[in-house]
């Protein structure tokens, strides 16, 4: 494991700290339209993870636990004792990964979008996803991960935002975006998701192609105290697609738990 990075961090709202994790190619912004839901409740931390945005790019290869380090990096920096977290597909590794490692500062955990429990079948597509990028580049294989994350409907009404999503991840360093893909795909988050002993949510999206609610609903039964909800209609980018919709269960699941301590 290397050294922890210092990451590019923003902080909105009052109230117990929420730490919010992007996924692949991704950035703080894209938090942007859930904020606005719970910053009159919470401390909304966002952060661009190594590599991405404005944080430092280390050299690759990175591993789970320097992103998790990452997190615990920045939560010391910021002096908080406990916090929530909330993570989107990669992040949504990230967020029960330092519950497990940081059991004592963690209050509770949202797992949005995300995967464990894949069958040879889900780790040959992945494999597979892999493989073309190594072979033909990134660019090539966007048009494949845009029709996974969004909708038919969203590509055809929102060409603004599948543009700024490709321009996030074409500005993400090559070799940066396959690496956090390669923890993404290898992580294997089943034998010991029934550690976390934190209340967690796990949501995802009815048609999201690579964390569909056949690995959530796994989660969700591995998990000692878990609740699970499945957005009809929806695929991977949540976030983007339908904010509104995230935020209700979102909402509603970090103000039952805003205080618990363990």
């Amino acid at each position: 494991m290397m050294s922890a990075v210092t990451v590019d961090f923003a902080i909105e709202g009052e109230g117990p700290p929420l730490y919010m994790i992007h996924g692949i190619g991704s950035r703080k912004i894209t938090w942007g339209r859930l904020i606005p839901h719970l910053v009159d409740q919470f401390t909304c931390v966002t952060f661009d993870l190594r590599g991405h945005g404005q944080s430092p790019v280390p050299a690759t290869p990175y591993s789970l636990d320097d992103l998790v380090q990452d997190l615990e990096t920045l939560r010391i920096k910021l002096g908080h004792d406990q916090i929530h977290v909330i993570g989107h597909s990669l992040g949504g590794m990230i967020g029960p990964a330092y519950a497990r490692a940081y059991p004592n500062r963690i209050v509770s955990v949202c797992l949005l979008s995300t995967a464990a429990g894949r069958t040879a079948k889900d780790r040959a597509k992945l494999a597979a996803v892999r493989a073309a990028m190594d072979e033909k580049g990134i660019e090539p294989v966007l048009n494949t991960l845009v029709q996974r994350w969004y909708t038919d409907e969203f590509i055809d009404n929102r060409p603004d935002a599948i543009q700024n999503r490709i321009k996030q991840v074409l500005d993400t360093p090559p070799h940066v975006f396959k690496d956090v893909f390669r923890i993404y795909a290898e992580t294997e988050m089943g034998p010991w998701l029934h550690e976390l002993k934190c209340p967690c949510l796990v949501l995802t999206g009815e048609h999201d192609g690579g964390c569909n609610p056949r690995l959530n609903r796994f989660i969700a039964s591995e998990l000692q105290d878990a609740e699970l909800v499945i957005l009809e209609g929806l695929k991977h980018s949540i976030l983007v697609e339908a904010p509104d919709r995230v935020a209700v269960p979102v909402r509603d699941f970090l103000l039952r738990h805003r205080f618990e301590k363990n």
